[in-house]
């Protein structure tokens, strides 16, 4: 029934900004075409740290960033020109193609005291044709995304199509993203149509075919079972998968189905051929010095 039990790592992407990793995995790096996940906060942090937290303009190419906040707010700003306070219950959908850079900052201190701020950021990997497309920016808010709720169940669309859902986020191969809330004692299954299906426990706990599994893991199912899942009590969980694209390497903040095509990036990063945001360009994270050949997995630490 489970194809594997993910257990998410901690992982630092700023000072005093730790994270849960819970994709790429060593022994699994994608679940459709989902290739990174992690999971920030609650952060409870003194208001004076907020500087030190952001996250500094860097690059991406070949994938979709994908952020949406449980609660406080970011600012984001790329090189596209976008600058977008990011706020909870939104989708914001950035595609990097054939390269962009974006910062992430805490502008709102009061955002990080008393647990407010929390952060689900996913990387969607991008089919060939669109690797190299151009780079953008869309703000999705709330009230665009579909919600279903009956009893003990309540979830809204954050892209692709499931359960008879569908939402414009503007997505490039089929998929599906959804956050869950569940009752304690509420039965839930999972979406049928799509062949990659995983479940992040943000919070909680349920039970899976007489196993317990709690917040932290994530549960990714074998193609053709449909598993009832019971809450064992209040839950949050973050629903995603879809097709299989192939295989892909990751190098920092890289994703290419061509691993030329990562060392074309360093080089771009380095010799400044990625502009910065034009409301953000005073200083940035500059490459890493690792002189390693990309691979199916993560070197070094990726950032957001």
């Amino acid at each position: 029934m489970l194809d594997i039990v993910i257990e998410g790592r901690k992982a630092s992407i700023g000072h005093g900004l730790d994270v849960r990793r819970i994709l790429p995995f060593r022994m699994r790096r994608m679940v459709g075409p989902f290739i990174f996940m992690d999971h920030a906060g609650p952060v409870n942090a003194p208001t004076t740290s907020a500087p030190s937290m952001d996250v500094l303009p860097h690059p991406h190419i070949g994938l979709s960033t994908v952020s949406y906040l449980f609660g406080g707010q970011v600012t984001h700003r790329d090189s596209t020109g976008a600058h977008q306070i990011i706020q909870p219950g939104e989708v914001n959908w950035m595609t990097a193609g054939s390269g962009i850079a974006h910062s992430e900052r805490f502008e709102d201190p009061a955002a990080l005291a008393g647990g407010s701020l929390e952060m689900i950021q996913t990387w969607v990997a991008l089919p060939e044709r669109d690797e190299e497309a151009m780079p953008s920016f869309d703000n999705y808010k709330a009230e665009e995304l579909p919600i279903f709720s009956e009893t003990g169940v309540w979830m809204r669309l954050i892209a692709g199509n499931a359960y008879g859902l569908r939402n414009d986020v503007k997505t490039h191969s089929p998929l599906f993203y959804l956050h869950v809330v569940l009752n304690q004692g509420a039965r839930f299954g999972l979406p049928k149509e799509h062949s990659e299906r995983g479940i992040y426990l943000a919070k909680g706990s349920v039970e899976v075919g007489g196993i317990t599994y709690a917040g932290g893991q994530m549960l990714v199912f074998t193609q053709g079972v449909d598993p009832v899942i019971v809450a064992k009590e209040n839950t949050t969980l973050m629903l995603l998968g879809g097709e299989p694209l192939g295989q892909r390497f990751i190098w920092w903040n890289f994703v290419s189905s061509r691993r030329e095509r990562i060392e074309q990036a360093k080089a771009d990063w380095k010799e400044g051929r990625i502009i910065l945001p034009p409301t953000d360009n005073h200083e940035f994270i500059p490459l890493p010095e690792d002189k390693s050949k990309p691979a199916e997995g993560p070197a070094p630490e990726a950032l957001s």
